[in-house]
């Protein structure tokens, strides 16, 4: 299903999403104004506010109050991503350039703290000290993750379980803030909150599995970045790391060789070679869709609607796009 689909029950909440978001990045700085519209021109997909808004609707919310985390959840992935382009040195991020190659790296990292501060001004606002909670949380989640993912760079004899603790971390807690905070927003909702967070945790890690698959086999135009550039980074993700697993002693030997001295871009079709032959792309593939089982029981209780379909359908898009 296409994510114009999946949406469609909540454009006007995603309508108004976009009203607030642009009201909230408003400022009279000349320079935050540049560098807001610079963002804005290329938005992203959005999954984590969708997130908030379907699970809001899915437990009974009339008053949009799922409004308000869904911007500050936005606004802090936005800030985490202006600092992982930082880390990275990435140039390049959703089809343009990136804030730190268009300015530099002193306004990229600024702006990132600019935006989580309006976050959490966003959420003193609501006066929910559970919410407040749960975003913090997360929050702090992600910079571990973070940490420790650079801590594992280049550690070609990385457990998956220690992969998946990283992803769950850096890139699953907002999507498990989200759909737990869509959740509390709205009173029917508490009852469900374990559970809309074990949601949103596991399509953030079957997000995160499927964006380091199209790290391998997706296109720069599809992706909106480098097909390779995470492992050049020294990125160890699943499907090298269930390659490096399943092959022999001695082709792993080599192919860790080669990753340690003198890997660059130019070698990248020598390793894509190495992880389809060993079933990398394929286990990795397996992995993200295995997780749609767990996915769905953890929306098994909630009332039947189109809000609930369409937070099934959103795993669906998650773990089956090209970009």
């Amino acid at each position: 299903m296409e994510l114009s689909q999946i949406i469609e029950p909540i454009q006007p909440d995603l309508e108004a999403f976009e009203k607030l978001f642009r009201e909230v990045l408003s400022s009279d700085s000349t320079m935050i104004y540049e560098i807001t519209q610079h963002l804005l021109q290329k938005k992203g997909k959005r999954l984590r506010p969708i997130a908030v808004l379907l699970t809001a609707r899915a437990c009974g919310d009339e008053s949009l109050s799922g409004l308000e985390p869904a911007v500050a959840i936005e606004l802090i992935h936005t800030a985490t991503l202006l600092h992982d382009d930082v880390i990275d040195e990435s140039d390049f991020r959703r089809g343009q350039d990136t804030v730190n190659h268009k300015w530099n790296n002193i306004i990229s990292i600024l702006m990132g703290d600019y935006l989580f501060a309006k976050a959490f001004k966003i959420m003193v606002g609501k006066k929910s000290p559970a919410l407040y909670s749960i975003i913090s949380q997360a929050t702090e989640r992600v910079s571990i993750g973070q940490l420790d993912e650079i801590r594992e760079m280049r550690n070609f004899h990385l457990k998956e379980e220690q992969y998946l603790q990283i992803i769950t971390y850096k890139t699953a807690s907002l999507f498990a803030a989200a759909c737990q905070s869509g959740g509390m927003s709205c009173t029917a909702g508490a009852k469900f909150e374990a559970n809309l967070q074990k949601f949103g945790e596991t399509l953030g890690i079957a997000f995160q599995i499927t964006d380091d698959l199209l790290d391998y086999v997706g296109s720069a135009t599809q992706v909106g970045k480098e097909v390779g550039k995470d492992l050049l980074e020294g990125k160890v993700t699943l499907p090298l790391l269930a390659a490096l697993h399943r092959a022999p002693a001695d082709e792993k030997e080599r192919i860790i060789d080669f990753l340690e001295n003198g890997y660059n871009r130019s070698g990248f079709g020598r390793i894509l070679e190495f992880v389809t032959k060993w079933g990398g792309l394929d286990y990795s593939r397996q992995k993200a869709q295995s997780l749609g089982e767990k996915a769905g029981a953890f929306l098994a209780e909630l009332p039947d609607s189109i809000y609930k379909q369409r937070l099934s359908d959103l795993f669906e898009f998650a773990v089956q796009r090209q970009k």
